[in-house]
């Protein structure tokens, strides 16, 4: 005897139930994360207006049910939209964007040459011509005596800040 679901004959390109509910939820998930943002970033996302004035209510909402409902809401009204901008934007505020990652890996590689190698530093000025070399140097000098000295790590967060400052900027280029 031969069993058939008709239902999945009926419609094949049909998402499962099952699926469905894991993207609503994923949605919600989202929505969770909008209210978890400041003002400011809220209003440089670009979503419905009827979205926004959910997530900003959501904010000012204290009661744990009536939270719970905005969200639900909030959910809702993220089916209409189309979540990826939204996604990017949050990751890339929460730094956890693929080229927010490789840059920080890239800041972190070049510190670590710079305070290793004396000859490290021709190579990132000619990488980052708009690098100001005695403040390097000087910002080197200071990290290897801190090291050597076990002192806290001032000179050399400050190195890393002027390291991701040319990394980051426009036309950057690296030459690891």
């Amino acid at each position: 005897m031969q069993t058939t679901d008709k239902h999945a004959d009926e419609h094949p390109d049909k998402p499962s139930k099952t699926r469905r509910k894991k993207d609503m939820h994923a949605l919600q998930a989202l929505g969770a994360s909008l209210i978890d943002l400041a003002a400011a970033q809220i209003a440089e996302i670009d979503m419905p207006e009827s979205l926004r004035a959910a997530v900003l209510e959501a904010q000012r909402t204290r009661s744990r049910e009536g939270r719970r409902r905005q969200l639900q809401y909030i959910g809702r009204l993220m089916r209409d939209v189309d979540p990826a901008p939204i996604r990017a934007k949050i990751d890339e505020w929460r730094g956890q964007s693929r080229a927010a990652t490789a840059t920080m890996h890239a800041v972190e590689r070049w510190r670590d040459r710079l305070l290793a190698d004396e000859d490290a530093l021709t190579a990132f000025v000619d990488a980052h011509p708009d690098g100001d070399v005695p403040h390097l140097r000087a910002l080197i000098r200071n990290a290897r005596a801190e090291l050597a000295a076990g002192k806290p790590p001032r000179a050399h967060r400050e190195l890393f800040r002027e390291i991701r400052r040319l990394v980051a900027a426009p036309g950057a280029v690296d030459a690891r």
